[in-house]
């Protein structure tokens, strides 16, 4: 089908070259040079994809960007900027942009481009269902909605929750219903990989590059072409790893081990961690520039604590799961059963609810699973220092314990057998920050100075610590 493709763009050359390579195509045009001709344009006619450069004559592309994303939302927008403006590019993808090209633009690289956007405006709007995410709970579907908003963008995303709550999960919801969902989508948990491999796993190699390489090999960018790469704990890269991954994906470019020639290079970058990634670069051990390249956009998935209501649906889903993998009968469980999983607090989140699921299947009869076979040793280990307890509104937390002769709260002792050290951590940070907001009459500039940090740095915080809200 002809689409109708806006351009906008100050350089008689480049409009040329746009023009010339969407006629190829098989798809109609219409060439603007600024803002306002831009605004004209949109206002008369209807568009299925929109061009811009970021640098206009009467302003910035970004307002195309927003002006786009607001009044013409099911319209892809893809920005062409200057070689080393990558910040720019990333604000525009911030904004709404469905993706970026550089100068000089790649015409194979803009073809695929033009293609991925026109797939993506021509798909349904994605509801929260289409997600595969089990849940009804208020941040089960706050989820499902950032993950069918984002599904719609090529922009990197960086998946932040804890281990075992689902982050591969959220990663593969959004490649699905992307434009990418035919293409392959390749998972790797990035500390797994030898550091003296992990070049080579990414990149490809080609024979005779080092001892051993016996022949051509195709990393996992070249394996995941087309499609989308998801980097789990991305925080276990090595340094010099994580410079070689900027560089991929500032340029779109790979050159593999032994190689002298760079690979154009087709992927949607997905990354993930249950680490805090700001605490990483404070200590020197993440790169400032690599965080704001794949924390474009962000998603946290909830822990499963604060998704009490949603166990049972859970539990349901997990329990077809097992008797699927294992060829069995589906086996049920007691009401007894099902309040004793609502009462734990879950240090694993999802996983370990899967694992307590397996093991009690194993164990149980024929009458299903019982409060025994969840083999709890007494009642459930109580919630962890600051857990919420109010299912209606998780993120109210209750901070309660013994305090000092000063009156500041102390942290409960850490129990090895029932606690997490994040999230004890994590409950000790908000603690700090509480009783430091508290002094200064929740003024959060006065905090974060006393606090030793930037405004930014604490506002990251308090979204990360379930505090943000006013």
């Amino acid at each position: 089908m002809i689409k109708h493709i806006l351009i906008i763009d100050d350089e008689p050359d480049i409009r040329g070259l746009l023009s010339m390579t969407i006629e190829r195509m098989g798809h109609q045009f219409t060439c603007t040079e600024n803002i306002e001709q831009a605004r004209q344009a949109l206002k008369e006619n209807t568009f299925d994809l929109c061009l811009t450069d970021l640098k206009l004559p009467d302003g910035s592309g970004i307002e195309i960007v927003t002006l786009v994303e607001q009044h013409h939302p099911q319209t892809p927008i893809i920005v062409i900027t200057a070689h080393g403006s990558m910040d720019i590019a990333v604000e525009a993808m911030k904004h709404g942009a469905f993706d970026f090209i550089n100068k000089p633009v790649d015409l194979k690289n803009l073809r695929a481009l033009i293609n991925n956007a026109l797939e993506t405006s021509k798909q349904p709007q994605q509801t929260s269902d289409a997600t595969g995410i089990a849940g009804n709970s208020s941040p089960a579907l706050q989820l499902k909605k950032n993950i069918a908003k984002v599904a719609l963008s090529q922009a990197p995303v960086f998946i932040y929750g804890e281990s075992g709550s689902g982050k591969e999960l959220v990663a593969k919801a959004i490649h699905k219903l992307s434009s990418r969902y035919q293409r392959p989508f390749i998972a790797v948990n990035c500390g797994a990989i030898p550091k003296e491999l992990m070049e080579s796993e990414f990149f490809g190699h080609i024979k005779g590059s080092f001892t051993g390489a016996i022949q051509d090999k195709a990393g996992l960018f070249q394996s995941a072409e087309g499609g989308t790469l998801f980097l789990d704990e991305v925080a276990d890269l090595p340094m010099d790893m994580q410079v070689k991954l900027l560089r991929a994906i500032q340029e779109k470019t790979i050159r593999p081990v032994g190689s002298h020639k760079e690979t154009r290079i087709n992927v949607r970058i997905l990354s993930a961690t249950h680490k805090n990634l700001l605490s990483a670069i404070n200590d020197g051990t993440f790169r400032n520039d690599l965080y704001y390249r794949i924390n474009v956009i962000e998603i946290d998935v909830p822990p499963l604590r604060e998704r009490r209501n949603d166990i049972e649906l859970i539990t349901s889903v997990l329990l077809k799961r097992i008797a699927e993998k294992n060829d069995s009968a589906e086996v049920n469980i007691s009401k007894a059963a099902l309040l004793q999983l609502q009462g734990y607090h879950f240090p694993g989140n999802i996983r370990e609810l899967e694992n307590i699921l397996e093991r009690a299947c194993a164990l149980c009869g024929t009458q299903g699973i019982e409060v025994s076979d969840l083999q709890f040793t007494d009642n459930p280990p109580p919630p962890s220092p600051g857990t919420a307890t109010n299912l209606e509104n998780p993120s109210k937390t209750q901070r309660t314990g013994k305090h000092d002769s000063n009156g500041r709260l102390l942290p409960n002792p850490y129990d090895y057998d029932t606690m997490n050290l994040d999230d004890y951590l994590a409950d000790i940070e908000k603690g700090i920050i509480l009783e430091c907001l508290e002094k200064n009459r929740w003024n959060r500039t006065s905090t974060a100075k006393v606090l030793g940090m930037t405004f930014r740095s604490l506002r990251y915080r308090l979204k990360k610590l379930g505090l943000d809200d006013d």
